[in-house]
């Protein structure tokens, strides 16, 4: 993957992060998601694919796919801490 696919990956985890944060133990809506990281949902629903295949992300969308929730998986709860704390 080149640098910029990359950063905004880390952008999508850094706004789930801050969002577990806020909320622990609670999953964030694709809605709420979208908002936070200023992507259209088209977008963001691509980039939670390749975060979900790499297992950073448990990804639960709703009937049809078009809403669901996100939260990070622990592999990338601990990632962020990492990367963000």
């Amino acid at each position: 993957m080149d640098d910029e696919v990359m950063a905004a990956l880390a952008g999508v985890i850094e706004a789930l992060w801050r969002i577990q944060q806020e909320w622990p133990d609670k999953s964030c809506s694709l809605a709420k998601l979208s908002k936070q990281t200023q992507r259209p949902m088209s977008v963001l629903r691509r980039q939670l694919s390749a975060l979900e295949e790499a297992g950073l992300i448990a990804l639960a969308l709703d009937d049809g796919g078009v809403t669901g929730t996100v939260q990070l998986s622990a592999a990338g709860a601990q990632l962020a801490a990492e990367l963000f704390s």
